[in-house]
């Protein structure tokens, strides 16, 4: 067991990542390096749940939040494993596209 669980959503924000830097950028090194870097700190967050923070100005339900370059992965501490819900850059609109995903 990795100790965290990948959202649906949160695998695919790591390919749209990865496509970024490969594709568009031409660079699939560099790709490589950051996903490597991200799910580092998965392993990392899934040992020490408690080291991101909460965000109540970004999200409604208990969320925590740990910067990794210039992206965000959010995940829930509460579940075991950790769920990564997801895995954004830091410039998006981070509290708009957390309450879309909001159910009913």
């Amino acid at each position: 067991m990795n100790g965290f669980l990948l959202a649906p959503v949160a695998f695919a924000d790591l390919g749209e990542i990865w496509d970024y830097y490969a594709i568009d950028l031409q660079n699939p090194g560099a790709a490589d390096r950051i996903r490597d870097e991200i799910f580092a700190a998965f392993h990392k967050l899934a040992r020490t749940p408690g080291m991101g923070h909460y965000r109540s100005d970004l999200a409604s339900e208990p969320l925590r939040f740990r910067h990794v370059r210039s992206y965000l992965v959010i995940y829930r501490s509460e579940k075991r494993p950790i769920e990564i819900a997801r895995v954004l850059r830091g410039a998006q609109d981070v509290k708009a596209i957390l309450r879309d995903e909001r159910p009913g």
